[in-house]
């Protein structure tokens, strides 16, 4: 034991004695994306001798150095700097990678700095870049500049890249920027050298950090230390595949992985490998990984993989299956040290041949899922970090609205909001001329009102969204009580009635009030013709809201799914028992760290299986009885509120006389009143034309058109109930016996504290469900 610690302590000493305290590992900037300030944790700061706000100097590869303000970070790592993506590109160095930090204490004020714009952005600009761009960035914030180095400015609905190309007094390297520096702009424009800032970067992957950090485990090490997997005597991880809805950021996320290791990047669309000549489509494959080997150490990024890689067994052409044998062997054929990695994406995870997922082929499967709030915040300031934000835009708000959205569905609103703010500016912008004044670009700014329209005119594609309360509101919006009292939220409700009131109503009313996804199921269309397809449906249903939970699952007609088994005969061989299991198996294999919700609505409750009514399912039975008296007032006033009504029409009166009806009842005695007032109004002008052309005077005043209370008493004399009483007694005698068969412990009572039980009991009479 004391031969290993000294064998340990000396590992260690000599990890220290390699790497000097000034040698930091690169980290991705995360808090302030600025290219003239680096983050360090205060303690290397001490240690460095480095204060708040000091000028330090950054060496990287190739002798390129750059200089930045210090700022404490306590989130960042002790031996890790955190730079962006500029200052990473003018010290030619990527993340993982070590930089040196020398303390800069030689800064002085430059007397004058010439920078000079490059050519390809600013390509369609004309105007005063000096006020748009250069002037708000360099206003009070005493930047630090070094010659030769590029800087990014963000303004009006563009980005625009700087050169520093001169720095006066002559001889010096690099100066801080004062409000007293004067800064000349060349009119000439500066040719590209680099393209290391165009190239998609982990900072441009938003809502995505855990997947992020297992990606780049799997991919960077064994593409920039392949050392380390020969010397412990381990294979390289292989291939990676990315699964998840479409718009979330698979292949975004491929290209980032491939300029940010610098590797050479392969991109293969499945169906472009497929070709009408035999054994064509292999070769392409074939060609595909060759030219990967040849550019070592590389990435082959195959998007669409269920295309060329389905299952064998279900596929009928003689071509697929080859493209997936081929595939097969060149995935096993690869040198265990070739430095290539492949990478899939797909939506259809299962839909991909079985032999392709395992350990030497695939080695990891990536959920690449809809992102949460925080995730969504990330995506939004991404997509809007170019654009210039108005002051009192909120994009935490934004991220609350946007539930179900994914990647590509936050990047449409954000270009409909700008889109919006270009509309009110059409009266200004020349459509004939091909350049746009800066000053105008720098006049737009996207606002609140901008992405609000926006927002109404864009859907999630992850899913139909809506949200829920109450029993859902909890759960969702109060994790943390439910963990202190040690207790795990409910699985689900059922709502039961007769129809017409308004159980799915209900489900869609309560569906504004807390945070959580709405993915709604009509009972029916689960069903196919196909035999094994109506569980599928079931498992996808589910396997989408763990994806998206916090997540509410509402059948609709869940009496047509959950019949009792064992009387479907003659039904396709058992369909219907065969999808009630499979929901039975996964309401109770559901994961318990995942937030789904399942509400039901029937208003046949006495044919559903009770396997699925019992508590750890449908835990909670709400019976929706026929509307009240008040409650039929507040129909009434629901279905007129936006028809004109006359003063003597009283809904209390029709209230009163309608006992029994249900709400989708009531609902059709406003809506035949209502088409007796448009025939009625319709009837007037025909009258009021027909008068005008015999030129008859003495026409009275047009009395402004309103439902009558004569429009009312004709539509009550067709009205009708939908629910007979033999129906109402059917429902009040099955809620009985299930309060009945609730057990008989009501009646329990602590003997010393009697008192306190007894208050206890009367608050659970009054908050119960069942009654």
């Amino acid at each position: 034991m004391a031969n290993d610690a000294a064998a340990t302590s000396s590992c260690c000493a000599a990890m220290t004695k390699k790497r000097a305290a000034n040698r930091l590992v690169v980290e991705e900037a995360t808090a302030l994306d600025d290219s003239s300030i680096c983050n360090m944790h205060p303690a290397t700061m001490e240690e460095l001798s480095i204060y708040r706000g000091d000028i330090v100097l950054l060496k990287g590869k190739r002798r390129r150095g750059t200089v930045c303000m210090a700022l404490p970070d306590e989130e960042c790592g002790e031996s890790k700097i955190r730079i962006n993506k500029v200052v990473r590109s003018n010290l030619r160095v990527r993340l993982s990678d070590v930089v040196s930090v020398h303390p800069c204490h030689d800064a002085k004020y430059g007397a004058r700095v010439q920078v000079l714009p490059l050519d390809d952005t600013v390509e369609g600009i004309t105007g005063d870049l000096f006020e748009a761009y250069l002037k708000p960035y360099f206003a009070d914030a005493y930047r630090t500049v070094r010659k030769g180095d590029l800087f990014l400015v963000r303004g009006g609905m563009r980005s625009v890249e700087f050169k520093v190309v001169d720095i006066q007094p002559a001889g010096m390297e690099y100066c801080i920027v004062s409000n007293e520096t004067d800064l000349l702009r060349w009119r000439a424009h500066h040719a590209r050298g680099r393209g290391l800032l165009d190239g998609v970067g982990y900072d441009d992957v938003g809502g995505m950090r855990k997947q992020l950090a297992q990606i780049r485990e799997l991919v960077e090490l064994p593409l920039r230390h392949p050392q380390l997997f020969k010397s412990i005597g381990v294979k390289p991880p292989k291939g990676i595949l990315l699964y998840g809805p479409p718009g979330s950021g698979k292949t975004l996320i491929g290209r980032a992985v491939a300029n940010e290791t610098g590797a050479f990047f392969f991109c293969i669309n499945g169906p472009e490998i497929t070709s009408k000549l035999a054994g064509e489509s292999e070769s392409n494959l074939r060609k595909a990984f060759e030219e990967a080997e040849r550019n070592a150490p590389s990435i082959i990024f195959i998007d669409e993989i269920d295309s060329i890689g389905p299952k064998r067994d279900k596929t009928h052409g003689e071509v697929e299956r080859r493209i997936v044998s081929q595939l097969l062997t060149l995935m096993d054929g690869l040198k265990a040290r070739a430095h290539v990695i492949v990478m899939g994406a797909t939506n259809r995870p299962n839909s991909i041949d079985p032999a392709l997922r395992r350990f030497g082929r695939f080695d990891r499967e990536i959920d690449i899922g809809v992102p949460d709030e925080v995730g969504r915040l990330e995506v939004l300031r991404v997509h809007t970090k170019n654009m210039k934000l108005a002051e009192g835009v909120d994009l935490e708000l934004v991220s609350k609205d946007t539930h179900g959205y994914v990647g590509a569905d936050l990047a449409a609103l954000c270009t409909e909001a700008a889109l919006q703010c270009i509309r009110e500016k059409m009266d200004v912008i020349d459509l004939e001329d091909e350049t746009i004044d800066a000053e105008i670009l720098n006049s737009m700014a996207i606002t609140n009102d901008h992405l609000k329209t926006a927002l109404a005119g864009t859907n999630p594609s992850a899913l139909r969204e809506t949200t829920l309360q109450e029993t859902v509101q909890y759960p969702v919006e109060h994790p943390e009580k439910f963990e202190k009292f040690g207790m795990s939220p409910s699985k689900g409700v059922l709502f039961y009635g007769p129809p017409g009131c308004g159980k799915t109503l209900l489900a869609k009313a309560i569906a504004n009030e807390c945070q959580a996804n709405f993915i709604s199921v009509k009972g029916p269309e689960l069903l196919t013709k196909w035999f094994g397809e109506s569980e599928a449906n079931v498992r996808e249903i589910f396997d989408k809201a763990r994806q998206s939970a916090p997540c509410v699952l509402f059948f609709d007609e869940l009496d047509s799914i959950a019949t009792q088994r064992g009387g479907s005969v003659g039904d396709a061989g058992g369909a219907a028992d065969r999808l009630l299991n499979q929901l039975l198996t996964e309401m109770d294999g559901m994961n318990a760290k995942k937030t789904v919700f399942i509400i039901g609505a029937t208003n046949r409750p006495d044919i559903i299986d009770p396997a699925l009514l019992r508590p750890g399912r449908l835990d909670q039975l709400i019976y929706i009885p026929l509307p009240d008296e008040a409650s039929r007032h507040q129909i009434f006033k629901a279905c007129l509120r936006k028809s004109p009504v006359a003063g003597d029409v009283d809904l209390a009166a029709l209230a009163s006389f309608t006992a029994g009806f249900s709400g989708a009842d009531i609902t059709e005695i406003c809506q035949r009143a209502c088409k007796y007032a448009i025939r009625e109004d319709i009837e007037r002008a025909k009258e009021k034309e027909r008068s005008e052309d015999m030129e008859v005077d003495g026409a009275e005043d047009d009395e402004p058109a309103r439902i009558k209370a004569i429009h009312f008493e004709e539509s009550m004399r067709f009205a009708r109930r939908s629910v007979s009483d033999a129906d109402i007694r059917k429902y009040q005698a099955f809620a009985q016996t299930l309060q009945q068969s609730r057990g008989f412990g009501s009646e329990f009572r602590f003997s010393r504290q009697p008192q306190a039980a007894e208050s206890a009991a009367t608050a659970d009479a009054e908050d119960d469900l069942y009654s």
